[in-house]
């Protein structure tokens, strides 16, 4: 399908808010789930969720919900995730992406990272504004948000209200006792340059990281550093160690 197409799909209102809530997650989404999210029958989220993946826009898998296995176990349930494709449309047409990486492959080739780096931080400076650093994590994850990182919260409970952006959950220890509580800090599923960092990781990640530095603020309550995990964007955003109050 073309991407014109696949994006067009999503123009119905009840199934673009099932593709919503699947891309948030970050996990696997049964029809159940995704239909109590989207305040609908379970037959309409179905044939919704079955619509976005046949335009390509879901990825679909059959696993047993309960856990249990063999006979007694009940029939596979249908769970959705959002799919790795990239799509886009321009019109007219333009091909920013081929551009990104030529000059990205000149600038590794020369060694024009600090250059790069450098540009990026200012770059984020003047995305800020007169704005002061970003004052707390919740601050930073909706900062985040409006600029496409799709933030999540970890180690921070009782967060709502911040558009675009998922609360973490608390730990807990078996027999219900309290584990020790993660250190806070803001992952993000998303790069925004996901397809040139795939190619050039060493450069375009020092890049963002120094987007971020500048965007989030260098000397606030809250510093970006580099913690790369697999199919996420590579930078973490945590308390600074500076801010002591």
């Amino acid at each position: 399908m073309e991407d014109i197409d696949a994006i067009a799909v999503l123009q119905e209102p009840v199934r673009r808010r099932l593709y919503e809530y699947v891309a948030a997650q970050g996990r696997e989404v049964s029809r159940n789930e995704a239909a109590e999210a989207a305040g609908v029958a379970r037959t309409l989220a179905a044939h919704h969720l079955d619509r976005l993946t046949e335009a390509g826009l879901l990825e679909c898998a059959s696993r047993r919900l309960t856990g249990r296995t063999g006979p007694g176990a009940g029939r596979p349930a249908k769970v959705y995730t959002r799919a790795r494709a990239e799509r886009s449309v321009s019109l007219p047409a333009r091909d920013y992406r081929t551009a990104a990486e030529l000059l990205a492959e000149a600038a590794e080739q020369v060694g024009l990272d600090p250059e790069l780096c450098a540009a990026a931080r200012r770059r984020g400076e003047a995305l800020r504004g007169s704005a002061a650093p970003c004052g707390s994590l919740e601050e930073a994850a909706a900062v985040l948000a409006a600029r496409g990182y799709e933030p999540r919260l970890e180690g921070v409970e009782g967060i709502e209200g911040i558009e675009g952006v998922e609360g973490g959950e608390g730990a807990s220890g078996r027999g219900g006792e309290a584990a020790e509580q993660p250190a806070p800090v803001v992952r993000m599923r998303n790069c925004p340059f996901h397809a040139v960092a795939e190619r050039f990781p060493p450069l375009v990640c020092g890049m963002n990281l120094a987007l971020l530095e500048g965007l989030l603020g260098a000397d606030g309550p809250v510093r970006a550093r580099m913690d790369p995990r697999p199919g996420e964007c590579c930078v973490v955003v945590e308390p600074s160690k500076n801010n002591d109050d």
